[in-house]
């Protein structure tokens, strides 16, 4: 099992990078998201991977974290998702997008994603709406460490070897928190005081499209806020 892909960035495809590890290269499908953030080739490049083995068929895909991959697993769990799918709605809405439209019940979101029809959209997230909060939990630190190890800034590539960065990525419709840490926290907070997870991710992520920067505190204090009953 190939868990992660580190090496000289050869090329840049449509939806691939030839990544060459020790001589040897290797095709890794990407994201648009991922695609757009990767250096001009000829500079350094790491990625979570994850393996697709089919009887004709052998294919690698690749994630700058291992929370993103994660997501991968878990959106590929749902009837109907397949690599490319799960592919198309990371690289419309990131990790921490995934994780608040399912929270929110945003189908509207997820639809978002090219190829991503709405009867599809609907089940994934009809169906992950109680498995998500687990993964949204654990986000704030795992998150962070994965991001340290694999996005290491590589050095600057040669000027005859640099190539026209790709534009950046249009905003998604659904905005990653700026403060994945303090909503894994909140979400902890009111699970301790008795809240079902789906609702209380629910909470959080409604507190936090309100306001992205909150602080953990501030945080629990909104979301308790929108759980109380309404009389």
């Amino acid at each position: 099992m190939i868990g992660r892909i580190a090496g000289q960035l050869i090329h840049r495809g449509a939806d691939h990078a030839l990544i060459d590890v020790g001589g040897v290269g290797y095709v890794v499908h990407v994201s648009d998201r991922t695609l757009a953030a990767l250096p001009a080739p000829g500079g350094t490049v790491a990625l979570y991977t994850e393996l697709l083995v089919r009887e004709d068929l052998l294919q690698l895909f690749g994630f700058p974290t291992l929370l993103e991959r994660d997501w991968h697993r878990l959106l590929t769990s749902v009837q109907g998702v397949g690599a490319k799918a799960s592919m198309a709605i990371l690289g419309a809405l990131g990790p921490d997008g995934v994780a608040r439209a399912i929270a929110l019940g945003d189908v509207v979101a997820v639809r978002a994603a090219p190829g991503v029809g709405p009867k599809l959209a609907q089940r994934v997230v009809h169906e992950l709406r109680d498995k998500a909060p687990a993964l949204m939990a654990q986000a704030g630190a795992a998150d962070a460490d994965a991001d340290a190890d694999a996005n290491a800034a590589p050095p600057p590539p040669r000027a005859a070897d640099a190539a026209p960065a790709p534009a950046a990525a249009p905003p998604a419709a659904t905005d990653p928190a700026a403060n994945p840490a303090a909503g894994s926290e909140a979400m902890s907070a009111l699970a301790n005081l008795g809240y079902a997870p789906p609702e209380a991710a629910r909470a959080v992520a409604e507190a936090q499209a309100a306001d992205p920067d909150a602080a953990t505190p501030a945080l629990i204090r909104a979301a308790l806020k929108l759980l109380a009953p309404k009389g």
